[in-house]
Order: structure tokens, then C-alpha cells, then sequence
């Protein structure tokens, strides 16, 4: 059976709606980098599903863990400048934007760009403390007290409008395995700008994950 192209159908509007914060939980009893984003009530949002063994990333995003009704994917796009670009697109192929690393800049502390579907900025993301996260992984290779390192260092990842001012946060919540996040809005978003912010960041977190 092939997803349901459930963007045809108008599901997608709950994520231009979602209220925050949000939720962001792996799922650790699985071979894939899946995770549920729930909302404020904790009603869930969407089932983020990452398809393994892609040499390029691949990423399809449904309305439940169901994977019935397919929202949203978000695909690698190319590389240019040693910046990976990861677009949005809806189920039915149309383009929302991307997000791209800013290549030699987060080598150490992680930034990156949110672009809307004309190529122009609108957010910017960077890590609020890169030592939080060398802390992070230096405590998750000792072996006992590596089981601690979800409850003691967070990593936190801000969102800035072209003017500097902050939009919205993404930051790792007391876990084990460090498997939960939540994501806090400090000022009402477009609801256009809002899908992409989400999106935007469901795919950082994938790729801030892997890295550490």
C-alpha cells in the first residue's frame, strides 16, 4: 500500500497551526532515526520517519505513527560550498523552502539558514553553547557515567529572524539516551513561516543528532 498523499487533503494545516511548545521523542526499539512531535497537548503532530542506507538524506513525514498519510518530505538537495541544502517539499511535490548548513561555520558551532521557496532568508538557527555539547559527548564515552549524560547537558539551538530577534528554541530535555526534545515559540509565528520553522528544525535535529 502507498502513503496517502494527505497534503491533497488538507492535513497538512495542523502544522502550520501547531501549538507550542512541542515535543520532539525517538523512538529507540527501532532500526530507523523515527521520532513523534507532539504538540502542547500532546496530541501528536507528525511521525518523522528517516529511510535508512540513503547516500542522500530522505526524509518523509506522516500525520501518525500509522505512515498512512504521508505530509511532507525533506530530501538532500546539493552540496555548494561545503553547505549541505535540505529541501521541503509538500506530499504532492511542491516546494516550501529548505534549510541549509552553513558549511565552515558549523564546524564547531552549528548554523544554519532557513530559505524560503524563492531562495530568500528568513531565519537564521545557531547553537546556543558549543562546549554544552563537547561536555555532552565527552561524558557519553565513560562508560556508567555515560548514562547520565541525558540528564546533565543540554544542547539548545536558537531561532533568529533577519533582524536578530529570537523566534523560537529548540533545546534536549532531561532523557535517557538523550531521545527528547521540545521546541518553544518566544513570539507568534506566521503560519506560513511556521511550517517551515518546524520542518526546518525536525531536520536539524536529525543531523545535530548524528553528529553529537
Amino acid at each position: 500500500m502507498f502513503p496517502t498523499l494527505a497534503a491533497e487533503k488538507g492535513l497538512d494545516k495542523h502544522m502550520k497551526n501547531a501549538e507550542y511548545p512541542l515535543y520532539f521523542e525517538f523512538k529507540i526499539a527501532t532500526l530507523s532515526n523515527d521520532f513523534i512531535a507532539t504538540d502542547a497537548k500532546r496530541q501528536t503532530l507528525a511521525y518523522v520517519r528517516q529511510k535508512m542506507f540513503k547516500f542522500k538524506e530522505d526524509i518523509e513525514i506522516f500525520d501518525n505513527e500509522g505512515k498512512k498519510n504521508l505530509l511532507y518530505r525533506i530530501k538532500a538537495d546539493r552540496w555548494l560550498d561545503f553547505s549541505a541544502a535540505y529541501a521541503f517539499t509538500t506530499a504532492a511535490g511542491e516546494e516550501l523552502g529548505k534549510i541549509v548548513r552553513k558549511g565552515w561555520r558549523s564546524m564547531w558551532r552549528a548554523s544554519y539558514e532557513i530559505l524560503d521557496e524563492n531562495q530568500q532568508q528568513l531565519y537564521h538557527i545557531s547553537e546556543k553553547s558549543v562546549w554544552t555539547r563537547i561536555m555532552d559527548n565527552m561524558l557519553g564515552e565513560i562508560p556508567l557515567l555515560n548514562l547520565l549524560t541525558g540528564y546533565l547537558f543540554h544542547p539548545a539551538y536558537v531561532v533568529t529572524d533577519k533582524q536578530g530577534n529570537e523566534v523560537a528554541e529548540l533545546k534536549k530535555l532531561p532523557s535517557f539516551f538523550g531521545r527528547k526534545f521540545n521546541v518553544s515559540a518566544t513570539e507568534a509565528l506566521n503560519k506560513e513561516h511556521n511550517e517551515k520553522i518546524v520542518l526546518g528544525l525536525m531536520m536539524l535535529i536529525l543531523l545535530e543528532r548524528r553528529r553529537g
